[in-house]
């Protein structure tokens, strides 16, 4: 058993547990400076994002109502990126999806945490649209395809200041909605031996104690400072991986 992926699942895990945020932004990208082949390392946050979320269903659903309503137009524009996600990981060849991974990893993270520290603060002149949720579905459905970062930040973004949806819906549409997203884009990496089960699993039994530490710890936090500076790490990382791609 290599304690570094435990250790990884276990910081990771406190850090979701204390903010509620930086999991997808932080796991994959560690993942790849700790050597692991960028496909796999996605395919393999994929996987671990699926078994974390299931909680996450679980226990939001027990304490808050979930909009299933627009979970389910979400997931439907995402389908045809999923299958067109599957089609690319066949047809092109692995080490240019591999250098191409980075460079798409990196602009997601940091457009990721230029949204999260922004949130709230903008006001789109734009009426709401059915016809959003399903673009929005179609264009983080393919982001998280090739990166497994975007569907929390992104669509909870996008959700309250375009779809303006109620503060108080968005966490619950963005937990299930990723759901359902993470367990379809993973099974394409299956399908292409692209995840470590080994490593997804000592990750997952380092974020469980993790999230536990995390929550805890939380409630004698400032928990706005700590998430704005998670932001600007993520946002920091992903500058470095565009370089480094």
């Amino acid at each position: 058993m290599n304690p570094v992926f435990v250790g990884l699942g276990l910081l990771v895990g406190f850090l979701v547990g204390l903010t509620g945020v930086g999991g997808g932004a932080l796991m994959t990208p560690s993942l790849i400076f700790l050597g692991v082949e960028p496909l796999v390392a996605v395919g393999t946050d994929l996987l671990y994002a699926t078994v974390t979320r299931v909680f996450g269903v679980f226990f939001h659903g027990r304490k808050g109502r979930i909009r299933y309503d627009i979970a389910l137009r979400l997931f439907a524009g995402s389908a045809p990126a999923i299958i067109l996600g599957g089609v690319l990981l066949r047809w092109v060849n692995r080490e240019v999806l591999n250098e191409y991974l980075t460079v798409l990893l990196g602009a997601v993270l940091v457009a990721s945490a230029v949204l999260s520290l922004l949130k709230g603060e903008i006001h789109l002149p734009i009426r709401p649209r059915w016809a959003y949720v399903y673009l929005l579905g179609f264009v983080v459905g393919l982001t998280v395809q090739f990166t497994s970062v975007g569907a929390g930040v992104i669509v909870s973004f996008t959700l309250m200041n375009v779809v303006r949806l109620e503060p108080k819906d968005v966490v619950g549409v963005t937990i299930t909605y990723g759901l359902a997203l993470s367990t379809f884009s993973f099974m394409n990496y299956a399908s292409v031996g692209s995840v470590d089960y080994g490593i997804a699993s000592l990750l997952v039994l380092g974020t469980i104690p993790g999230v536990y530490l995390g929550t805890h710890v939380s409630r004698n936090a400032d928990g706005a400072k700590l998430k704005k500076a998670i932001n600007i790490i993520i946002l920091l990382i992903g500058l470095f991986t565009l370089m480094s791609g």
